[in-house]
């Protein structure tokens, strides 16, 4: 199978299991704050503010960092980072949430300071891998492990806090997250990789035209995601109540899982492109039945049918972020797809609110149903700016791990897939 031939690759699995390891901060950032907030007396309210604060300093972080990753490297980006956001989480464990404004400071500063690592590691893919076809493969692979790790992170949160307290959870889930970062940093290809010469621009990688109209899809996506959790919520109220939500949830993850696994199995010919159009309309077309809002059994399978092209989906945009990223800014244009999602589900699960309110679950789920069909309409209208691969930023046929300025030999990514 494709991924036991990549995990067999040396290097692949310490980066891969690196990077996971690294962002478990990261992924369970929101519930540890919200568990520790209400261990020391706080609010439901206090507890979603300074999850908030994390999560936009995160999002304003993530391209900054990564173009800081293109420019110096690695190592003299993503360890120091993640020193200072974990010392930052650290500090706000033994202050708690008096002085207020030091804790807003404090999580802000665990939030932007978070190492770019998920950029990195797809920097890194075509670095350590040889075939063309195993860097298409990883992709998926990585958005697989994607949604084993924000399955599996609130559950280590959950222990960790049964087990000893939600103080502790915070200092050990982040001092997990350095090593994490560690492992990844000291390796060879990290501290050999370098990104290309890069054109001076204010704008980085936003200045590829391709780049900002897949922007655009996956914001829309996220918005989708956002959604469903809110709705989730709504419709558990009237079916079960938290056990039926933790079903849903876990189910959504368990689409995505298999879909991924299923897509990355096998090689895909044709520009990425066009065959994200397919998968994206597909998603938009498995979010509708959610609306019909059936018995607890049947809702779980039609959320699960609803995460099967989430995760082909991303790793079909990664594809198409390696190939629209002007040169020497790769770390920093898959930085951005990040913070994308984060600000298209936080605008998803705000806009869900009041339409739950309004009509109820089934029209909250008509939210990812129509962010799905305006994704859908986005990746139509952009077709052309698309098609020109790099926005006249990267020569068709290449990406910027091409002409990443490395000595080892490089092959294309080009159309096949």
């Amino acid at each position: 199978m494709g991924y036991l031939e990549i995990l067999r690759t040396r290097h692949a699995a310490r980066l891969l299991a690196g990077t996971l390891v690294g962002r478990l901060p990261n992924a369970t950032a929101a519930i540890a704050i919200v568990f520790f907030v209400r261990a020391e007396g706080g609010t439901y309210s206090l507890a979603g503010a300074l999850a908030a604060v994390y999560g936009v300093a995160n999002a304003a972080g993530q391209p900054l960092l990564g173009r800081l990753v293109d420019l110096y490297g690695q190592p003299r980006v993503q360890l120091p980072a993640a020193l200072v956001s974990a010392l930052g989480m650290g500090v706000f464990a033994f202050t708690g949430t008096e002085p207020l404004p030091l804790a807003y400071v404090l999580v802000a500063v665990a939030g932007l300071f978070t190492p770019p690592l998920e950029g990195g590691l797809r920097a890194l893919w075509p670095v350590v891998l040889r075939k063309e076809g195993q860097v298409h493969t990883a992709y998926a692979m990585d958005a697989v492990a994607q949604e084993i790790m924000f399955t599996v992170g609130p559950l280590l949160v959950t222990l960790c806090v049964s087990v000893w307290s939600a103080q502790a959870a915070l200092i050990l889930l982040n001092i997990i997250g350095v090593l994490g970062a560690l492992s990844v940093v000291v390796s060879s290809p990290s501290r050999a990789w370098r990104s290309s010469p890069r054109e001076a621009h204010w704008l980085g990688a936003l200045r590829s035209p391709g780049l900002v109209a897949l922007l655009g899809v996956c914001l829309f996506v996220g918005i989708a995601l956002g959604s469903i959790t809110v709705a989730g919520i709504s419709y558990a109220d009237d079916h079960g109540g938290d056990a039926t939500y933790g079903w849903l949830m876990a189910a959504i993850g368990l689409g995505a899982l298999v879909g991924g696994t299923v897509y990355g199995a096998r090689q895909w010919s044709g520009a990425p492109e066009r065959r994200l159009r397919v998968l994206v309309a597909l998603l938009a077309v498995c979010y509708l039945p959610l609306m019909l809002v059936p018995d607890a059994v049947a809702m779980t399978a039609l959320v699960a049918l609803a995460g099967v092209f989430l995760a082909p989906c991303l790793a079909c945009s990664f594809l198409i972020v390696d190939r629209h990223a002007p040169r020497g800014t790769v770390t920093e244009a898959f930085s951005w797809l990040v913070t994308t999602f984060t600000v298209g589900m936080s605008v998803g699960t705000g806009l869900a609110g009041p339409v739950v309110e309004w009509g109820g679950a089934a029209r909250g789920f008509a939210v990812p149903g129509v962010a799905g069909g305006v994704a859908l309409l986005v990746l139509l209208a952009t077709g052309r700016v698309l098609a020109a691969t790099g926005g006249g930023a990267v020569v068709e046929g290449s990406s910027e791990n091409d002409r990443n300025g490395a000595t080892e030999p490089r092959f294309s990514t080009g159309h096949q897939a």
